[in-house]
């Protein structure tokens, strides 16, 4: 991968989470900011078939879509020195290997207006991959999220958190896409399937 080449010369590296990675990064970093990348918009197009669903049933998880008048917001992870290998290794096999996405470079904008923007790397499935679901109405991504379980948990519980995040996190961002399918699932199933939402302060970034 030429981006793993460039790596070679570098002691940080950023990586752009906008699904699951906003809430379980689940590998070391420095620190963190909220912040968001332009020309892609968040679409629960991509199907899971180990984390949040199974063969016979996949899930519904995130993936970007290319969109020049879209942003998705997310946060952003600095990885440095020696950590920087043995993150890649992980996300490697729970990105590409276990969820089918490919890695891309994107220019990322912190949330503080101060900061500079960055260059971070981000997961992304296309429909190349033979899991991707591709698109569908609310309603119908709606009810299979609602049905779908993998080894990590329940399909609405990765829908409840992502959406939790931006509430909390971006609550000037209107993602509509998200909130309406939340919106669908929770008109059907008012208990979330019994998951709870995440504690505030498990969820809330700083931007340091």
């Amino acid at each position: 991968m030429k981006f793993h080449d460039i790596l070679k010369e570098r002691n940080s590296l950023w990586i752009f989470g906008y699904g699951s990675l906003v809430w379980k990064p689940d590998f070391t970093y420095k620190r963190c900011k909220i912040g968001y990348i332009k020309g892609y918009k968040r679409r629960f197009w991509h199907g899971d078939d180990f984390y949040r669903g199974d063969k016979e049933n996949p899930g519904r998880v995130v993936t970007l879509v290319e969109d020049q008048e879209a942003c998705t917001w997310g946060v952003a992870y600095e990885v440095t020195h020696s950590k920087i290998e043995d993150s890649l290794q992980y996300l490697n096999m729970r990105e590409v290997v276990l969820g089918g996405y490919i890695t891309e470079t994107v220019q990322f904008i912190p949330k503080e207006k101060a900061q500079c923007p960055l260059l971070a790397l981000v997961y992304i499935a296309t429909p190349d991959n033979p899991i991707y679901l591709g698109p569908a109405s609310d309603t119908e991504i709606a009810a299979q999220i609602a049905k779908c379980s993998g080894n990590t948990g329940h399909n609405i519980e990765y829908l409840v958190r992502l959406a939790e995040f931006m509430r909390l996190n971006c609550p000037e961002v209107e993602d509509e896409h998200l909130f309406s399918i939340e919106a669908a699932v929770l008109n059907t199933f008012p208990e979330c399937g019994g998951i709870k939402a995440p504690d505030q302060k498990t969820l809330l970034l700083g931007t340091a």
